[in-house]
């Protein structure tokens, strides 16, 4: 059997430079000639820029709990389609996921899945034989899991890095394949989602070619390829099952893409593409108004907050969501389209800016997370053409705003949203407008795909 490579980068916990080597990694590969796809293990929509920066393919995320074991595989078969090398790269720790009793969820868990080698990244600052002992522990504890390297991070000196070499290799029986100097600048940059537009006007390359440099220095990139070969994933596509390169198109769905409204998952679109929608992008930001031959229309997340006042002072703009979403137009609109789509949005200093003004509310902006976890929402009773009463879909929050609604308006809910604090209304439904802070993955539920191009024609013929 012809092997594939592909490695797992997981941390032992959050904040021991998964991200950077990862992107050290995938830069100097890319330098190398190869073609490398990047995965992100769970939500996050920040980590995947990066790579798809870097590595010049869109990254893809991949979430058991969001999308199931075997969309897991099917996306997965997917993304890494063309490419020399995979390099997923882990969330947190390697077993922390959606519940501190199961691994579901886990970067442990999705190199289950895939039957993936990973690479263990290990934080040895103050520290020499007990990294020995951190890399059992997690040898231990896990699953059959293929823990098959090392790579050490925040290497005092390269004497302090063979003196943990020397211990892991001798007790653990894994290869420690490089280390990473403590040096502050080629520590990623905190992040959050301010960042975006920096990654993609292309001002980090400097930063990435840094990194790969340092990589290319210090890891064993040869044995790394070698390590890396595993048997091909195998899966009969259920998502995608029968989906052809080019369907026939029945409508048109705009799709707002710009440095604000920026955060889709890749398969979302795809989706909506096999089954029967034109994806057409267009910029708020830059003045662009609803297309007129749309029949459908998606707000995706991003940070309007960080462009209020010019999105604010955009009356024609603003005017064309307004009158096509009071007009029937099918609309769907995830976190921040949510917070554009209500009467203000309220920043940290308390300067206010006018939107849309369709959601009778106004959202402002928290200095701390307001919400973040997993969501499994639940169609209401009220007229929800995107997921019908009792239907359930899955998806994640992550913003820093709340919303407040007018006094005395009706707030009719989106959705009954279970998180780790139970169950509560969510966001806003009336006629053909879905709104609410839920980034859903329609993988977790394709006949949201399906509901929605319905409506869409339903509109188009009327």
């Amino acid at each position: 059997m012809v092997m594939e490579r592909r490695i797992v980068i997981a941390g032992t916990g959050s904040g021991v430079g998964k991200t950077t080597l990862t992107i050290g990694i995938m830069a100097a590969l890319q330098k190398r000639g190869l073609s490398v796809q990047g995965f992100k293990c769970g939500p996050d929509y920040i980590d995947p820029t990066y790579h798809t920066a870097v590595t010049g393919r869109p990254s893809r995320n991949l979430d058991s709990w969001m999308v199931g074991r075997e969309g897991v595989k099917e996306l997965f078969i997917r993304g890494s389609s063309g490419s020399d090398i995979s390099i997923i790269e882990g969330v947190m720790g390697m077993f922390d996921g959606k519940d501190p009793r199961t691994d579901e969820g886990s970067t442990a868990d999705i190199g289950r899945i895939l039957g993936s080698p990973v690479i263990l990244i290990v934080n040895i600052a103050s520290m020499a034989r007990s990294a020995a002992a951190i890399v059992k522990g997690f040898q231990l504890f896990g699953q059959g899991d293929n823990i098959v390297g090392v790579i050490a991070n925040r290497a005092g000196s390269e004497g302090h890095y063979k003196m943990v070499k020397q211990a892991i290799e001798q007790e653990c029986g894994i290869p420690v394949l490089g280390y990473i100097p403590r040096d502050a600048s080629i520590e990623v940059p905190e992040r959050h989602l301010g960042l975006v537009p920096s990654i993609e006007r292309g001002e980090l390359q400097p930063f990435f070619d840094k990194l790969a440099v340092q990589v290319a220095a210090h890891v064993d990139l040869d044995q790394l390829l070698e390590l890396a070969a595993a048997q091909p994933v195998e899966s009969r596509p259920q998502l995608f099952a029968g989906a052809v390169s080019a369907p026939p198109k029945r409508v048109n769905i705009a799709v707002a893409k710009d440095a604000a409204f920026h955060f889709y998952y890749p398969e979302n679109l795809e989706l909506l593409e096999a089954g029967g929608a034109k994806c057409m992008f267009f910029s708020p930001l830059a003045g662009e108004e609803v297309p007129a031959d749309a029949d459908g229309l998606y707000i995706g997340g991003g940070f309007p907050e960080e462009f209020a006042e010019r999105l604010g002072a955009d009356e024609k703009v603003k005017a064309s969501f307004r009158s096509r979403i009071a007009e029937g137009l099918p609309t769907f609109a995830e976190c921040g389209g949510f917070m554009y789509l209500t009467e203000q949005i309220v920043d940290t200093s308390g300067n206010t800016y006018s939107m849309v003004g369709i959601v009778p509310g106004k959202v402002t902006m928290q200095k701390k997370l307001a919400a973040l976890g997993y969501r499994e929402v639940t169609g209401n009773e009220e007229d929800n053409y995107l997921l019908s009463p009792g239907d359930k879909a899955r998806g994640h929050e992550f913003h820093y705003s709340t919303f407040e609604a007018r006094k005395g308006a009706e707030i009719p809910a989106a959705f009954q949203s279970k998180g780790r604090l139970g169950l509560k209304p969510e966001g806003y439904a009336k006629g053909n407008l879905v709104a609410g802070y839920t980034h859903l993955h329609f993988a977790s539920n394709p006949q949201i795909v399906k509901d929605w191009i319905r409506a869409c024609e339903q509109y188009k013929r009327t």
